[in-house]
């Protein structure tokens, strides 16, 4: 591409990361406005800001490359991690797998010497993210989401709160899937690159990892206990009138679940496996709720427009990668992560010739550390922020309450990677 090209690119991409900052505004702007509500409802949707920018980009190189150009460049960037995000969630988040996790959730959480609540909103903040090692971090996202927004993100709990749990959620989310080599976007980036495998993974990063994310989850639990103590009954508890799952068709999801996250990297098996897995739930609806496409395909929307947005961010980003010292990285690296995707990040680092041992590194420990700053920092986050932010004021995340929520627990990540 064009240096002008080069610029523009960059230009949009910044406007893109302001419209992020800017989302409850929007929000804000729909309820005073109530003319044009639809539109602001829109723009307000973080979901939709990244698709909406890459066709803005996508026509302004149109315009100034031609129209070839600019369609060769939209069929050249790999769509694999938005369409497995996408996939991932809807299963993960059908009611067979989601009652079988919470199932699992509230029979450790009666063995634990704490108010079941309380119990089990450790266990969401700590147990699932760290299951991210082995079934996905956006499934665990998807999943964590899903068992906490009952119980946290809820009418009745202060606003601060719902944010320092949502920080912990998304940093313990993007550190607890490095206990393995394949479950993390910004790790799987490198893994085959390097030669890192699980046993790497679990001695370098994972014990670290684990320790932080039982320090996060801990802290905001103990802030949350007197919110969670005063709840009426148990989500996991409560009847849905529905008919109890079979056991066959809960191992015959699960069975579904592993096949995507196993062929995770091949887009035509795992989405054969989708189409599947929808007529299974077409054949046995009485034991399913509704299905969360639209919140899956709003996640893959906004994850395919960072491809595209990121794509063109290679020129400035990689001579700053490149020209960091090992200590400097790692922080640069938490930075950068804030304002780009962190496996886009890794990435970049693992084209780098000659790269030291101590710099792979800082590099990679960087960007998970600062995978929860932002809504676009790690691939799963904006599955949980579009699963979860109908329990925020206004229904939307502000960018500035997800940073200060986000910055104690990054803060653990950080200390706990530099040891």
């Amino acid at each position: 591409m064009t240096t002008t090209m080069n610029i523009i690119a960059a230009i949009i991409f910044g406007l893109a990361l302001l419209h992020t900052f800017s989302a409850k505004s929007l929000e804000t702007l729909a309820h005073r406005h109530p003319k044009h509500e639809g539109l602001f409802h829109l723009l307000g949707e973080v979901e939709v800001v990244f698709g909406f920018w890459a066709f803005i980009l996508i026509g302004f190189m149109a315009l100034v490359a031609g129209g070839g150009e600019a369609i060769n460049y939209v069929e050249s960037r790999h769509y694999t991690e938005p369409l497995f995000v996408f996939v991932v969630m809807v299963v993960a988040a059908s009611r067979p797998v989601l009652e079988i996790v919470k199932q699992l959730v509230l029979t450790i959480a009666r063995l634990l010497p704490v108010h079941t609540m309380v119990a089990q909103a450790w266990l969401g903040l700590a147990l699932v993210p760290l299951l991210g090692s082995f079934i996905t971090e956006p499934a665990a996202m998807t999943l964590a989401a899903l068992i906490l927004a009952p119980l946290v993100f809820r009418q009745g709990m202060p606003e601060w709160l719902k944010y320092a749990a949502l920080g912990v959620l998304f940093v313990n989310v993007s550190i607890g899937g490095t206990l393995t080599s394949y479950a993390a976007p910004p790790v799987l980036m490198v893994a085959a690159t390097w030669q890192w495998d699980t046993m790497h993974m679990a001695s370098h990063f994972g014990w670290k990892a684990a320790i932080a994310v039982l320090i996060n989850a801990s802290v905001v639990t103990y802030l949350l206990r007197m919110h969670l103590a005063n709840t009426v009954s148990s989500p996991a508890n409560d009847a849905d009138n529905m008919p109890e799952v079979p056991r066959t068709v809960s191992l015959i999801h699960l069975a579904f679940l592993a096949g995507v996250v196993i062929f995770a990297h091949h887009p035509v098996i795992f989405f054969g496996i989708f189409m599947m897995f929808l007529g299974f739930t077409q054949a046995y609806s009485r034991y399913q709720n509704q299905l969360i496409l639209k919140e899956g395909l709003l996640v893959g929307f906004f994850l395919a427009g960072l491809v595209v947005l990121g794509g063109m961010q290679q020129w400035w980003l990689q001579p700053i990668v490149s020209s960091l010292q090992p200590t400097a990285l790692f922080f640069g690296s938490v930075a950068l992560t804030a304002v780009t995707d962190n496996a886009a990040l890794t990435y970049l680092g693992s084209l780098i010739v000659g790269i030291s041992d101590e710099s792979k590194y800082m590099l990679v420990a960087g960007a998970v550390a600062g995978g929860g700053l932002t809504v676009i920092a790690n691939a799963p986050n904006p599955a949980g922020a579009s699963l979860l932010r109908r329990g925020f004021e206004d229904e939307s995340i502000g960018a500035g309450g997800l940073l200060l929520g986000a910055l104690p627990p990054t803060c653990i990540a950080v200390l706990m990677f530099l040891i």
